[in-house]
Order: C-alpha cells, then structure tokens, then sequence
C-alpha cells in the first residue's frame, strides 16, 4: 500500500481557495490532507527533503471530470482494467484527479463487461496491486443514457435507447460493487416513464442528470420535483432556445435549484455562448467537463470509436451523420479556456473542481483547498501547464 503518512510542504504558490486566494501562499500535507494553509507573513519547520517551491505556480483543487468516454487511446466502453489505470496516469498528468468512466447506450453484456472493469480498475487502485503510482481516482460511473430521446441522440447510437416501462429496468443495470463508487445517469424525462426514473434514481441513490432530451416546462418541473437538479453538457444535444418554446434551455437557466455542466472547447459552444452561460447562471451552478473520447490527446485523425470511424480535425470530432461526437479535450483545456475568457481563478477552481464535487456528494471531501480535506491539488505555470499534480497527498505527475 501507498504510503500517506509523510508530510509535504506546498511552498509559494498563488493558492486558489474556495472564496479566497493567498499569494504566496504555502500547503502542508500531512497523512494524506490538508493540514495547514499560510500566507508569506508564516513559517513553517519543515524537512527540506520534502518540500516543493512552487514559485510563479498557481495552486487549485484537483480537476474532476464527471463525463469522459476516454482518452490517450482507452475507450471506458472496451477497456480493461489495467487501462483504465493507463487512462488514469494520463488523466493526473492533465490536472485531474478524479473522475466518472462514461459509458454509452449499450447491450446489457456491454454494460456488465464494462461496470465489471471499472470495478476491478478501482480495486487497484486502492490496493495498488500494480505498483501503480498515485493516478487520478475514479470516483463512480456514469451511464450517459439508455433512457433518452432519440430525437436528441447526438452521437449515441439509437439502438441501444430505451422507454423506462418496468421499475426493475433500473434495477438490471450493473451496478460498481466497490464501496462508496458513486452512480450517475444521464436522461430525458419525456421518455415514457422518464419523471417514474427520476423518482427511482433518486430513491436509490443515484445522481440524475437531464441530458439528450426535447423536454418541455411542464415535463422538467415534474422531473426536478422528482430529484433531478442538473443537466448534461447544456445546450448541446438538447431542442435549442424558442422565443415561442423555451424547453430545457430556458429551464436550465431560470430554474435557480438546478445546475448544468457544459463541454468548454469552443466546438460545442462558442466562446462567447459560454461567457454567456457562466454569466446567467452563475460560476457556483457551472460544472466544466471534457465529454472526451478515446482520441483525446492523440491528434487530429481517422479513428474507431464506438463502432463507427470519428473524424478528428482541428481539434473538432464529427461522426458520417456530421455530428459532433465529444470532444478531444480534457478538463486542464477546458479550465483554460474559461481562464481565456477572463473568467476569475477562484470561479474556474469552483467550475471545474467544487461544483463537481458537491454534484457527487463529496464536497465535504474534495473540490476545494482547505484544512481536514483530501490533498487532491494541481499545481500550473502561468501558461497553464501542469507542474505538479497530488492524488491524496502522493505526488501523481511532477514536470
């Protein structure tokens, strides 16, 4: 087992807090979490054996990505457990340091072959049976789907959709075995039986997300009574904005209990549209995700994914039916996009770490710089490139 209990000293950063910043700030670690915070004007007794200046770094939570298909060659839907772990250290060498597999419409055998995976991969994990280096946690699994409408399918194949007609569907599911693994699902509410799965998700446990979905007013307020209070990469795959129709967009944007994530690699959303949506919303009810695919960090080119030949150019995918299918991102591309726009650190450490957090149910946990929580922390340069990057007070990625 990995060893937590050697302190570590986080020297000289611009560390990033939840409502705070302090410059030049130091982190000690110790047994893994957060045990003091300081500003210039303290010291700390230290072994210098184990302290790290980060000078000229900007210190933040860890990133957690709630929606990623893949990346550096691993697709969640085929890949073994030992490549999950490969995906893992490619993910903490991104800033990440926790994060939901996503899984697509699929067979029954597809789902429970790749739940299955996902098990085993946390199981190694946490034991480090692999003699693998810290790598970003995965936290749970999502199921992007199969309950949605087909009329928003996007780059998901139809085949796989379903009506929610038996309460024992949900029930059939493969769930993670592995204690405390969140489950996370993706849904439309219009489907038949769709508020009845809200209503199951939350009873059991579920985080639920409106996603894929032409749902109107009167159907999403059925939904949000029934416990569904956020919504998968808003605006795309959902019916656009009508003065005369306001559907999902406008709810999302009125509804002040619900929150939404948004995909921030200038394809899926304009620059401008997500400056938009930060300001209307507010960055507290903002989550960032890379909706990555397993192409992510591979270049532009032709590749199989999903059982279908995806186009990547330019850093934009696109599928035969000209559809844009995920992304090539990863969260550290999509902070520093919001970074771009002028959006304030303390915002972006909110959009792409705390907010996820407390969408999990973690933010007690993780999400944010302070004393008695996990050290899950990422260090950049001032062109946001990653320096350092810590998984439960082990380093996981040092540039």
């Amino acid at each position: 087992m990995p060893n937590t209990n050697a302190s570590l000293l986080l020297r000289d950063a611009r560390v990033i807090g939840s409502e705070f910043v302090i410059e030049h700030g130091s982190v000690l670690i110790e047994d893994g979490r957060i045990a003091r915070l300081s500003d210039a004007s303290q010291t700390f007794e230290a072994d210098p054996n184990s302290t790290l200046n980060l000078t000229g770094s900007v210190l933040m939570p860890g990133l957690i990505d709630v929606h990623i298909h893949g990346a550096a060659g691993v697709d969640t839907m085929v890949g073994a457990p030992e490549d999950f772990l490969q995906l893992a250290a490619f993910l903490a060498s991104k800033g990440v340091t926790g994060w939901l597999p996503t899984l697509v419409p699929a067979s029954q055998q597809e789902y429970e072959r790749t739940i299955a995976a996902i098990d085993q991969a946390i199981k190694l994990q946490v034991g480090n049976l692999l003699d693998q280096s810290a790598s970003a946690r995965i936290l749970g699994a999502h199921y992007e789907g199969p309950f949605v409408n087909s009329a928003q399918c996007g780059a998901l194949h139809v085949s796989h959709f379903r009506r929610y007609t038996d309460k024992d569907q949900l029930d059939q599911l493969p769930l993670l075995r592995v204690r405390g693994a969140k489950m996370m699902m993706t849904f439309a509410p219009e489907v038949e039986g769709g508020v009845e799965l809200a209503r199951s998700l939350f009873s059991k446990g579920w985080i639920s997300s409106i996603g894929h979905t032409r749902a109107d007013v009167r159907v999403l307020d059925r939904a949000l009574a029934a416990g569904a209070k956020h919504m998968t990469h808003f605006m795309n795959a959902m019916a656009p904005l009508h003065h005369r129709s306001p559907g999902p967009i406008a709810w999302g944007l009125m509804s002040d209990d619900v929150s939404f994530d948004m995909i921030a690699d200038g394809h899926h959303l304009d620059p401008y549209t997500l400056r938009m949506l930060t300001k209307l919303k507010g960055s507290r009810r903002v989550c960032l995700i890379s909706d990555a695919i397993s192409a992510a960090g591979k270049g532009d080119g032709d590749y199989e994914v999903w059982g279908e030949t995806i186009k990547v150019s330019g850093g934009k995918t696109s599928n035969a039916r000209g559809s844009i299918a995920g992304s090539v991102i990863t969260m550290l591309d999509a902070v520093r996009m919001m970074k771009s726009l002028g959006v304030p650190d303390v915002e972006v450490a909110s959009m792409a770490s705390f907010n996820p957090a407390k969408l999990l149910g973690l933010d007690h946990e993780i999400g944010s710089i302070e004393e008695g929580k996990r050290a899950d922390l990422v260090a950049m340069d001032p062109d946001g490139n990653v320096k350092l990057s810590i998984v439960g007070g082990q380093v996981a990625f040092k540039n």
